[in-house]
């Protein structure tokens, strides 16, 4: 473990509007540029439901992270959350090592998806293209937490106004879109309905990993205690009405089939609605999921760096260079370990994977509220609190979309 009193420490510098760019940025970029086609494939012009059956999973569990992190503020995020409410080292390295796991795939997945989007561009065969992807984004995480914060916010800030251009225009050429989903769910009683959606829920629910990883930064949050759960609960709710607004308008200008069977998906529904030429979009997509692999290898070093000052984890990962202030070797070791996953699986199969991890520690971050509440009581004054039965029916929702999940 690091000498805490002559060791370099984390620089306390994000505002509540950086922290919600930064969740929307990893939680946009991650998801719907990437995915919106796979979830067509599944879900049929129900899209947009699968959307929101995600969002409801998620938000119980986002609550339960409002609260954790207002009580232990801390790089380690969730590592710390398992340790502090099972008291096991041991556990906490586990779940650590899984939401490493989750961010390495997660970054994968999200470079993998912005090749299609690159090429419009850079004529290259994937693997080096991957890899100037992948480094290029790792030089910006390494350089310093403000500037790559405020990297994540310009971008966050285009790819949201391109997505919200698709909207209004769309909205624009099909005057009903929204009559038309209401009819669409009326279908949800129907049984046959219900395997698609669980499908294309499994895969809408990696559209919403993101707000997580705003744990491990609270250790750089002004005021976390008050900063925290805003936006951890601001980036869900933009995030949950913008997926539903675009999955609504992408199937009324463009067929689910094509929507999937497009390597560029968004930008398809963008030259349909507005007549301009995709390389527009695909140039907003591009800053989206280079956004997202950011933030990706951000939340993963943080981690890192969280686990060793635990003593989970080497005291390499640990070190912070004095100058950015960053912690450089665990951000270099997070970006091979990402290329090295985008050579060995294919997109979806990465989102699947993610998706899976991420209810397994959800599931243990809700638990480990629930032991916290019970044994400890009250908690400290000033912070965010939340009803035992909120981490209780996140727990069961994020067992229940497991257990579906593994069933299709």
């Amino acid at each position: 473990m690091l000498d805490e009193t002559t060791a370099p420490s984390l620089k306390r510098a994000l505002n509540l509007p950086l922290l919600v760019l930064y969740g929307l940025g990893v939680t946009i970029g991650a998801g719907i540029y990437v995915l919106i086609g796979a979830v067509a494939h599944h879900a049929g012009p129900a899209a947009y439901a699968a959307f929101a059956v995600a969002a409801l999973v998620m938000c119980f569990t986002a609550l339960s992270y409002s609260e954790l992190t207002t009580r232990f503020p801390v790089s380690a995020g969730v590592a710390a959350f398992v340790l502090k409410g099972f008291r096991s080292h041991g556990l906490s390295r586990a779940v650590g090592l899984l939401v490493i796991a989750m961010g390495l795939v997660s970054a994968a997945a999200i470079a993998s998806g912005s090749v299609g989007y690159l090429r419009h561009f850079i004529e290259l065969p994937p693997p080096p293209l991957l890899a100037l992807v992948v480094l290029a984004m790792a030089a910006i995480a390494a350089y310093g937490i403000v500037e790559s914060a405020m990297f994540t916010a310009v971008l966050s800030t285009i790819e949201i106004g391109g997505l919200m251009v698709i909207v209004v225009a769309a909205f624009l050429i099909e005057p009903e879109p929204l009559a038309a989903a209401v009819t669409i769910a009326m279908s949800a009683a129907d049984p046959a309905w219900w395997p698609g959606m669980l499908a294309a829920g499994l895969l809408a629910f990696f559209a919403f990993i993101g707000f997580e990883s705003l744990a491990n930064v609270a250790e750089e949050a002004r005021l976390p205690h008050r900063t925290m759960p805003l936006a951890i609960l601001l980036t869900l709710g933009i995030s949950t009405l913008l997926y539903m607004m675009l999955a609504i308008a992408a199937v009324s200008v463009v067929t689910p089939a094509e929507l999937a069977g497009s390597p560029a998906p968004l930008s398809l529904v963008f030259e349909r609605v507005t007549g301009l030429p995709p390389w527009i979009m695909s140039l907003v997509a591009i800053m989206a999921t280079l956004n997202g692999i950011v933030v990706q290898l951000i939340m993963v070093s943080r981690l890192m760096h969280g686990m060793a000052r635990l003593g989970t984890l080497p005291a390499l990962f640990g070190y912070v260079h004095p100058g950015t202030r960053t912690p450089l070797a665990a951000t270099a070791i997070a970006a091979l370990l990402v290329y090295l996953a985008t050579l060995a699986l294919p997109l979806e199969r990465l989102a699947e994977a993610t998706s899976l991890i991420s209810l397994v520690i959800f599931a243990l971050v809700d638990l480990a509220l629930i032991v916290i509440k019970l044994r400890d009581g009250l908690p400290p004054e000033g912070t965010f609190e939340i009803p035992l039965a909120v981490p209780a029916v996140g727990f069961l929702a994020c067992l229940g979309l497991l257990a579906a999940a593994l069933w299709l």
